[in-house]
């Protein structure tokens, strides 16, 4: 079955059931499914072949995800791009996917965030999508009576794969345009639900905590669960949301465009463990190569990079994701992640994983955010700096920093500089945006 196959299918079992909240517009199963219908008609003279690729402005609205849905039902594949895309570039890309011919479950052509390259189009399957919505399912514990509050941008894999378990259970999405204004986000939650969760990127989470911990609490007996992930969520964070939620699931999810959702871990567990993904979910597997690189296999793996078949082989082998993820596997059997491979410092012999550092010094008070980048050294070849951001009327001694920093790290770990910063670049997605630094760091004043 398709994903659209489930909605006509709850269209018919629960019609008067909440499907789509988006500000002051609701609409039931049975309306979603009858406007995918009707505009499925509307485009049939357009795409009258199955196969053609259409690319959409992914907005944040009912009716992006109506067209979404109809251009599956007439099966066309799907290419959601961002909403704020300029024309040129959304028209080159719609001009480079016209001549390619993609495998026949194809159901869309997700674009990844090219923060480690080249922007690359990952094809993702029809079962793929269902793979990974019985691995929320199973995982997360999703559930026809769920309320899901969406914030992201519909056209990523971190918010697009929730609307797969949500439309195959019949529950409730409730659609937010992003975190700028925190406190329509808030407001989402008063939708009439006794079960409501959402996913969070640890930057929105951060943030959450510094400015909305008190309204967050209030909605501990609410909140079913929280997921996080598209980057790694400090440690004192993480003890800061369980204190708050103290009743809710709170889970870190390992999950890329190319490889799906593969793992998740309860860190409300009375563990609280940093950097653990947990274990692979029903329909994946994890292996740990040679080298200490995460690789994934199963239902939930892309088919590959449109018209790039050595690209594709340089990665996807014998159906099994290798990725630029270091990471191991302890005794239980579930996933640690070390960082990746490309962002390892080596200092004087030592490899360092700036994500460790960070970790650390996200736990020291008065500390909102850092990034710690390599700086030449005339002798050991590279050094540690360390770039932070104060909490609003916190002044942070450096030194009192770097000595709680040598009680929590092996010596080589411990910066030898240290610098304030307004701000840490990150991608929209909040993740550290650690090529803008490459240059910086040979430049930056020593």
């Amino acid at each position: 079955m398709h994903l659209e196959d489930y909605l006509e299918s709850n269209a018919r079992r629960y019609p008067h059931k909440t499907a789509m909240v988006c500000g002051q517009e609701q609409c039931t199963y049975a309306e979603l499914y009858d406007r995918v219908v009707s505009r499925m008609e509307e485009l049939r003279t357009s795409y009258p072949q199955k196969g053609h690729i259409v690319c959409l402005r992914a907005l944040p609205t009912i009716d992006y995800l109506v067209t979404y849905f109809a251009l599956h039902k007439l099966g066309c594949v799907v290419t959601p791009l961002e909403q704020n895309m300029p024309e040129e570039t959304f028209n080159k890309i719609a001009k480079e996917l016209e001549p390619h011919a993609v495998p026949e479950d194809t159901a869309d052509i997700l674009y990844t965030t090219g923060t480690t390259g080249m922007s690359k189009g990952v094809m993702i399957s029809h079962s793929a999508i269902i793979a990974d919505a019985e691995n929320l399912i199973d995982g997360q514990g999703f559930s026809h009576d769920l309320a899901f509050v969406v914030n992201g941008p519909l056209n990523h894999i971190g918010s697009l794969s929730k609307i797969y378990p949500v439309i195959m259970l019949g529950a409730t999405l409730i659609i937010v345009d992003g975190m700028k204004d925190m406190n329509k986000f808030l407001e989402a939650f008063d939708y009439p639900s006794p079960k409501m969760a959402t996913f969070l990127v640890p930057a929105n989470i951060r943030i959450l905590l510094l400015f909305c911990a008190e309204r967050l609490a209030l909605l501990k007996d609410k909140i079913d669960f929280i997921e996080t992930g598209a980057a790694a969520i400090s440690q004192a964070d993480m003890e800061a949301l369980c204190k708050l939620l103290p009743n809710s699931r709170l889970y870190n999810t390992y999950a890329s465009t190319e490889t799906g959702i593969i793992c998740t871990y309860n860190y409300n567990d009375g563990r609280c463990i940093a950097g653990c993904l947990g274990k692979p979910m029903k329909h994946s597997k994890v292996i740990i190569t040679d080298q200490g690189l995460i690789a994934c296999k199963g239902k939930t793996i892309m088919t590959g990079y449109v018209g790039d078949s050595e690209r594709t082989s340089s990665v996807l082998k014998a159906g099994t994701v290798y990725t630029s993820d270091m990471g191991v596997l302890d005794e239980e059997g579930m996933l640690h992640l070390l960082g990746r491979e490309d962002d390892v410092i080596n200092v004087g012999g030592f490899k360092v994983a700036p994500l460790e550092v960070e970790n650390a010094v996200l736990s020291y008070p008065g500390i909102s955010d850092c990034i710690c980048i390599s700086v030449s050294h005339p002798i050991t070849g590279s050094a540690l700096k360390l770039l932070y951001v104060e909490n609003e009327g916190i002044s942070i001694n450096k030194r009192s920093l770097a000595l709680f920093l040598k009680s929590r790290l092996e010596q080589y770990k411990v910066p030898m500089l240290y610098e304030k910063v307004e701000s840490v670049k990150r991608t929209f997605n909040g993740k550290i945006d650690r090529k803008s630094y490459i240059d910086l760091s040979s430049t930056i004043s020593e």
